[in-house]
């Protein structure tokens, strides 16, 4: 691992659940990680009421613009975590795999999408603390 971990967040669309992951990251960890997502099929723009979840919350990921994940995004990462895209990520020896089952927020309702921010920020949290353990 390099002086500054970096971590991949990857879901189909890099709508949701990576952009409500890769926000807290930055968050929790003070820039001390440096934080990328992408999506396997990338959707046109953030989902608003994920937006509107993670502003409760105090973080903005209202700018954020989903994009492709690639190979060398995920060959540079030390920690690639998953959400849903199935083989779509590409595979290399030596590094760490996290496969994080969580419901797509896609179409759901805030009061769900609230439930799936917070199960999020629990695991980064997780993830943060055994990365930085000064940092949480």
């Amino acid at each position: 691992m390099t002086d500054m971990p970096i971590i991949l967040f990857v879901c189909v669309h890099n709508a949701g659940r990576s952009q409500m992951a890769a926000g807290f990251t930055r968050a929790l960890s003070g820039g001390a990680v440096e934080v990328r997502s992408g999506g396997s099929e990338p959707g046109t723009s953030v989902n608003p009421v994920a937006v509107e979840a993670m502003r409760e919350v105090a973080i903005d990921i209202s700018e954020e613009v989903p994009q492709l994940m690639t190979t060398e995004q995920v060959r540079d990462s030390d920690v690639v975590v998953t959400m849903g895209c199935g083989d779509a990520c590409p595979v290399f020896p030596g590094k760490r795999y996290e496969d994080w089952e969580l419901e797509d927020p896609a179409g759901r309702p805030l009061d769900e999408v609230r439930l799936v921010r917070d199960e999020i920020k629990t695991r980064v949290e997780k993830l943060v603390a055994g990365l930085l353990p000064e940092a949480v």
